[in-house]
């Protein structure tokens, strides 16, 4: 997980391969949605539904949560806990 002060990006890594399992953005969630997102909130909610979709779709149902140093409040506790509602475990 990344956020910077415009947008948020989500990624699945393998750890033992440094492959990217699964990824999405702010950018990709305003695409998908095909209109602006305008609360920050929203869109880290959007980014976190879609990433665990992408992960889901691979076959991933288990990840470790990495905040990135980042505190666990806001737009990365919103992207968190749309995870989890759309199916990952951490």
């Amino acid at each position: 997980m990344f956020r910077s002060l415009q947008h948020i990006y989500a990624q699945v890594i393998d750890d033992t391969t440094g492959r990217t399992l699964a990824a999405a953005s702010s950018s990709d969630a305003v695409k998908e949605a095909g209109a602006p997102i305008t609360p920050k909130i929203a869109v880290s909610t959007a980014v976190g539904r879609l990433v665990a979709e992408r992960a889901m779709s691979e076959g991933i149902t288990k990840v470790v949560f990495d905040r990135g140093g980042c505190k666990y409040h806001g737009r990365v506790k919103a992207l968190a806990e749309a995870t989890r509602e759309a199916g990952l475990q951490f």
